[in-house]
């Protein structure tokens, strides 16, 4: 494991990168906080937070207004909503990088480089990704 590749942000959530590019965000299911909080900054693709709300509070009525954004390659976000799986995390270049374990209620987004994954449990992840899906030419396996 490279150490060196690793950037702790507090117990609870995790980046991994690499020569100053982010590979992933681990966020932790026991991640609760008081106030509105995003733990992807500005320029990161897929955009994840905590967007907290007292009781009674409301969320105007809204659209969305359709803009055109240009976006290379795909990000993923993975809930794991049963079991537990270790994910492998690896470069561009596809050099390993670490292993972390996830557990039900853990969030991993997904943003470069490469990653695989064994589930120890029997699992279900919930995925969130840019469509359209255009088949398995979106993959290099190795």
């Amino acid at each position: 494991m490279k150490d060196h590749l690793i950037v702790q942000n507090d117990t609870l959530v995790e980046s991994i990168e690499c020569d100053g590019q982010l590979i992933a965000t681990i966020i932790r299911a026991e991640k609760m906080p008081d106030e509105t909080e995003f733990v992807t900054g500005d320029d990161v693709k897929q955009q994840v937070g905590f967007v907290v709300y007292p009781e009674g509070g409301i969320i105007p009525r809204h659209i969305h207004v359709p803009m055109e954004r240009h976006l290379q390659g795909t990000s993923e976000v993975l809930v794991v909503r049963k079991g537990m799986l270790e994910a492998d995390f690896y470069t561009d270049a596809k050099e390993f990088i670490c292993t972390r374990l996830l557990r039900q209620g853990d969030v991993l987004l997904l943003i470069s480089g490469g990653h695989g994954f064994r589930c120890l449990k029997d699992t279900v992840l919930l995925e969130v990704k840019q469509g359209p899906y255009l088949g398995p030419q979106e993959k290099q396996r190795f």
